[in-house]
Formats: structure tokens, sequence, C-alpha cells
């Protein structure tokens, strides 16, 4: 259950989650009806199975998870059908349906087909660190997390979360670390990098395995580029590319932290997942104290 990317908003500490809970079980995920779209709600982190259990927490981290059923439509089936029954109309009534016409039929086809539509089941997980007010979702998907922030309100009533700002541009800080400048304690360049020419026009390069102090990246930065994505490792634990919109992406776990689950003694599938969160939210609130630090991050006043 290891994150892999993680977009990050702040949010009060002074918020009280002791009835969670109780407010989950008013916003759990409800099958989608026969005549709708889409549906969200709060499912058990352990999975759809579980019943009871709708949030997961670890001292000052708390797990939510939320839960979504799609319908899935294709366009391309809605407008065949669509054409044929307006050529149909015009076999019959010698005349081509009007604009109001076509869209009134193109509703009933979608209503008629609906229930019939196959269901895709999604899941979407968020750390919330309670101590340092920040949630991480596992999504690379700003649009994604803002929908579980929205999940998060409407089962509290108010949740203030904001997505992060930081008080210095990060793409300068990215820029400077791949130029040369020292990296907060515990960070590493990785081999990735991806710049931009900030004039309009300009180009964009991607480089993969190579090492970034180097003479062809120094010919990109002596050219104007910036960095907008940068490879990093912290302390051997963990390996991310951090991007100049603050979503961390590519987030992988390393033999470093993994070393401490192989000496864990507990057993079962549940007894695994409690272990690899309270790792990984670890991990997570250092690597998050470290930037939070690093790229001067504001915090939400209670």
């Amino acid at each position: 259950m290891f994150f892999r990317n993680l977009t990050l908003f702040r949010f009060p500490t002074a918020i009280d989650f002791s009835a969670i809970d109780g407010r989950l079980v008013e916003e759990r995920l409800r099958p989608v009806g026969p005549l709708e779209m889409t549906s969200r709600g709060f499912i058990s982190p352990f999975g759809r199975d579980e019943q009871e259990v709708l949030s997961h927490r670890i001292g000052e981290f708390l797990w939510l998870t939320v839960g979504g059923e799609d319908k899935i439509l294709p366009g391309s089936v809605v407008n065949d059908l669509l054409a044929r029954k307006l050529a149909e109309i015009e076999e019959k009534e010698g005349r081509k349906p009007g604009g109001k016409a076509r869209k009134r039929l193109k509703d009933d086809l979608v209503h008629e087909l609906l229930p019939r539509a196959f269901v895709k089941s999604s899941r979407t997980d968020a750390m919330l660190d309670l101590q340092h007010g920040y949630v991480a979702v596992d999504t690379s998907s700003r649009k994604s997390g803002e929908n579980v922030m929205s999940e998060i309100r409407g089962a509290l009533g108010s949740f203030p979360a904001l997505p992060l700002n930081a008080e210095v541009a990060p793409r300068s800080i990215l820029t400077g670390w791949i130029a040369g400048e020292p990296l907060p304690e515990g960070l590493s360049l990785g081999e990735e990098a991806e710049l931009q020419d900030p004039c309009e026009g300009g180009g964009n390069v991607k480089v993969t395995d190579l090492e970034l102090r180097s003479d062809e990246i120094d010919k990109h930065l002596e050219a104007g580029k910036q960095v907008t994505k940068l490879a990093l490792n912290l302390d051997g634990h963990v390996s991310f590319v951090l991007g100049d919109d603050l979503v961390i992406r590519k987030l992988k776990f390393l033999d470093g932290a993994l070393d401490q689950l192989e000496n864990s003694d507990q057993d079962g599938v549940r007894a695994e997942l409690d272990a690899r969160f309270a790792l990984m939210s670890g991990e997570v609130r250092r690597l998050f104290l470290v930037l939070e630090d690093a790229l001067k991050i504001s915090k939400v006043e209670d």
C-alpha cells in the first residue's frame, strides 16, 4: 500500500479529529445508482470488504481512503446509437431533427444505457499528519487531491486545507541544487531532471539515467534553462521526483527503509498493512519536514 505520488495540502493543527469515525459512516461510499454516472465516499483503508473500520490511526497519523464507482459509457457507443436513431427519423419523416431534438434523443439514450453500463471501482488514499498539519494524497493530480479534500470537508463540516505555498520560488531552489548549491542534510541528487527555457516558445529538456552534476547539464543552465522536475534521494530510504508544482512523483521506498519491515514479527495481511503504513508515514514526515524547511512552506493558521 505504499504511496507512489504525493500531492500535499496543509491544514490547521487545531482541527479535532476525535469524532471522525462516526462522521465517516455518514459519508460512506454507496453503490452508484442506475441513472448515476459516478459515486464517491469513504471506504476502509483495509479494503472494500471491511465494513466496520473506515479509518486507521497510528499515533498522530490518520489514514483515510476515498472510494469511487464510475459508469463506463464510451461516447462512441452513444454517438453510434444516436446516428442510427437520427437516420431512422430522417427516413421515416423526411427531415433531420434540429439541435434541441438531437440533444433530447442523446439524453434519452444515455438514460437507457446507464443501467446496463459497466462500473469501474477506484480508491484514493490519504495520510494526515495531525501533529504537523499536512495531508499527503496518493496522486499526482491536483484535481484528484482537491476531490479528496472535498470529501474530508463534507465529513467534518469544515476542513480549511490549502495546497502547499512556498515562500521561495521552487524552480529557483531546484535549479540551484542541480547547479551545485548545497542540498539540505540527507538529500542527494538522483539521475533524472527536466529543464525548461523560461522564454516563450523555449524548449524543454528531459534527462534520465544521467549524472546531474555534469558538463551537459551545466550547458543547459548557462543557456538560461531552469529545473522544473528533479530526482532526489533522502538518506537512502526514499527516492522521488520533486516538481516545481510541489507535487512529489515516482515515490519509491528503498532498502534503507524496507529493511525495517524484514525485522517485523507481525503476521497476517492486516498486520502487514499496519506495519507498512507505520513505516511510510514516518518516512513521509521526514521528507516533508526537510522540504518544508528548504522551500519555506507556509503553515495554515489555527
